[in-house]
């Protein structure tokens, strides 16, 4: 049940940034109309057309991009990608205990930590 609802909701995302994506697109080409087709470029009517038709495209366009990029399908050029994070453990071992900023406690302070936990004892 909560998958199919997963599923709708994907296709329903899916969608609306496709629908963001085609508005954009014809708010660039009235852009790209205006500059071209009608001749007084640098009118203040024709600049104003164009700005507010870039303005909308660029609305549009950035929450679908964001989404992109957000998931992974859209890296951003010129830019590191995080490191990933894997700790590594010894055959037996326990795992690292961290703490509040994700770094490995010392030996002697997860030591303390053991002594303080309380031991699960089962009565028989």
């Amino acid at each position: 049940m909560v998958s199919a609802k997963v599923g709708v909701m994907k296709n329903e995302l899916g969608l609306l940034n496709i629908i963001c994506i085609l508005i954009g697109l014809l708010f660039l080409v009235g852009a790209v109309v205006t500059a071209v087709f009608y001749p007084p470029l640098f009118s203040t009517d024709n600049l104003f057309i164009i700005m507010v038709c870039l303005v909308m495209a660029l609305m549009f366009t950035v929450n679908p991009l964001f989404y992109l990029h957000s998931e992974g399908r859209l890296p951003i050029p010129f830019t590191k990608r995080p490191a990933r994070r894997e700790v590594v453990q010894l055959a037996g071992s326990a795992p690292p205990l961290l703490d509040a900023k994700g770094r490995a406690m010392p030996p002697d302070v997860r030591s303390m930590v053991n002594k303080m936990n309380p031991k699960s004892v089962n009565d028989a």
